[in-house]
């Protein structure tokens, strides 16, 4: 058995935390690119299209992200595609952050008062223009404050992922206190690394939002 300093955990650690951070940002990038797009769809005029992205965004959100880990992992694996703990990983937090992320953006943007649809449609603007040119500009500044605190929960979901092997934070802190038999030590690393990258996106969150509030 291999014996472990207090710096061998804190570097093992110190790796995962970093696949905890990559993880974060391709579900966030990721997850907000999808959401845009099922953000217009959800206001669009049409009925179909504002079906089809409310059901979508209704099926992430009503189900636990474990759950969706599963289907994605297990589910593409019953299909012949061999995938690994990384690419469903990636997959399942991106979905259920462009869920939420769309209905975030989907208030802000409907919380933007009417007379601005009706003043750039007066304009001959057409309905991508007026959302490009009038509505998004306006909502952005709204959107900011909630959309950073979310990355927060993004954040905290990657732990999730350690259940289909995947060798983040907490995957790694397991192994480490299997390893080490010193689970309070581990485990309490394991808290701070969590705290260390989400109690700076928490304290930007309040900074935006009372910034922002402020500047309107």
């Amino acid at each position: 058995m291999m014996d472990f300093t207090f710096w061998d955990i804190v570097r093992n650690l110190l790796t995962g935390l970093q696949w905890t951070l990559a993880l974060s940002l391709v579900a966030f990038i990721g997850g907000g690119l999808i959401g845009l797009l099922v953000m217009t769809l959800r206001i669009a005029d049409k009925t179909l299209p504002r079906a089809l992205a409310r059901g979508y965004i209704e099926l992430f959100q009503g189900t636990p992200l474990l759950m969706q880990l599963f289907l994605v992992f297990f589910g593409v694996a019953l299909l012949g595609i061999d995938i690994s703990p990384w690419a469903a990983a990636a997959l399942a937090l991106t979905l259920f952050t462009s869920a939420y992320l769309a209905e975030i953006w989907r208030g802000c943007v409907q919380s933007i008062a009417p007379g601005q649809w009706e003043a750039s449609a007066s304009l001959a603007m057409t309905p991508y223009e007026q959302l490009r040119h009038v509505i998004l500009p306006q909502a952005l500044r709204i959107a900011v404050a909630p959309t950073v605190g979310f990355s927060v929960q993004v954040v905290k979901g990657t732990a999730v992922t350690s259940i289909i092997g995947f060798t983040e934070l907490t995957k790694t802190g397991g192994m480490l206190a299997n390893a080490t038999f010193e689970p309070f030590t581990v485990y309490g690393l394991v808290a701070l690394g969590y705290f260390a990258l989400c109690y700076p996106l928490s304290l930007s969150a309040r900074y935006l939002e009372r910034r922002l509030h402020a500047s309107a």
